[in-house]
């Protein structure tokens, strides 16, 4: 079966070339609520595995200057390959300036070799939907072998360590770890983490394995506002998103982007077309600048523009 799928442009990361690393069946220890594929019982290794040289081989009829990114996945848990020190090597070796990238549920972190061959990609995407372990064993039916108070200890010490882009990504499901209670605790455990490029927030947006429901943009932005002001959150799910077209004043524009750094995609369903007019006007006047994190474009308010916050009524 074939390894390599794409290039697919992904708004998040560029011109991606895709290697499956297990592109026969589901080999994953997660049995995730939420996952688009169908519900299996979890593992611990791999059983079917597919040769580096083929996928090197395959790789390269494929891979050219206009691909962004080199995307490590599986139908299921890419960190469970038995290859994959070997197989970052050898892409080391004849990606140029394309990045490596890989997306992982980060169970795998407490694994030593798994670590190290982590540290030698160019970005990594990791996975964590609860902080809680009874949150976590319902939203993500671990492996039973799995400690989630040692995978968010390695979480924190690959971020101290880890010199490429780091991403978190959280997955929120209806009435499960959307709780404010729960939310604190990824908050305060985000806080702990060092050098992160990214946390994107997300909900469900293909058919889920079981019967659970994802939450609205609306409730996701308000979920962004939970997080510290410091930590680089991203609204990475727009599947429920329906347009508010709400009428903001300048001031309040500045307000709800001193909360939380917008995309134009976020502008685009939160502000009406006049609103979104008072928006250019403050780009012109230097009171909103813009910067992109990786791909993506945020509305923030500019460094050298200072005023005095109006709290929120």
């Amino acid at each position: 079966m074939n390894t390599i799928f794409g290039p697919i442009h992904s708004r998040r990361f560029g011109n991606s070339l895709g290697i499956d690393l297990s592109p026969a069946l589901k080999q994953c220890n997660f049995d995730c609520l939420y996952c688009e594929l169908a519900p299996a019982s979890t593992v611990d290794k791999q059983t079917h595995t597919v040769e580096v040289s083929q996928i090197i081989n395959e790789l390269k009829q494929h891979l050219d200057d206009k691909i962004d990114v080199i995307t490590i996945t599986a139908n299921g848990e890419p960190t469970l390959y038995p290859y994959l020190d070997k197989l970052v090597d050898e892409l080391n070796k004849i990606k140029n300036k394309t990045q490596t990238l890989i997306l992982t549920n980060s169970a795998n972190l407490v694994d030593e070799k798994v670590f190290k061959t982590l540290l030698k990609l160019d970005q990594v995407k990791l996975s964590l939907d609860a902080v809680s372990d009874d949150i976590f064993k319902k939203i993500d039916r671990p492996y039973k072998d799995i400690n989630l108070n040692e995978v968010v200890k390695q979480i924190e010490k690959f971020s101290n360590i880890f010199k490429g882009k780091l991403f978190i990504e959280i997955l929120f499901v209806h009435t499960i770890n959307d709780t404010k209670e729960e939310i604190e605790k990824l908050n305060k455990a985000l806080l702990s983490f060092k050098n992160i490029t990214r946390i994107d927030i997300g909900t469900i947006d293909r058919p889920p394995a079981y019967k659970v429901t994802g939450v609205s943009y609306k409730e996701l932005r308000e979920i962004s506002l939970m997080f510290d002001s410091s930590l680089p959150i991203n609204i990475a799910s727009r599947v429920h998103a329906e347009p508010n077209n709400s009428s903001y004043t300048e001031e309040e524009i500045l307000n709800t982007i001193d909360k939380r750094p917008l995309t134009q995609d976020d502008i685009n369903l939160l502000f009406d077309e006049e609103s979104k007019k008072r928006l250019e006007n403050l780009i012109k006047n230097e009171k909103i600048a813009t910067k992109e994190v990786s791909n993506l474009e945020f509305f923030i308010l500019n460094k050298n523009f200072s005023r005095k916050k109006v709290k929120s009524s």
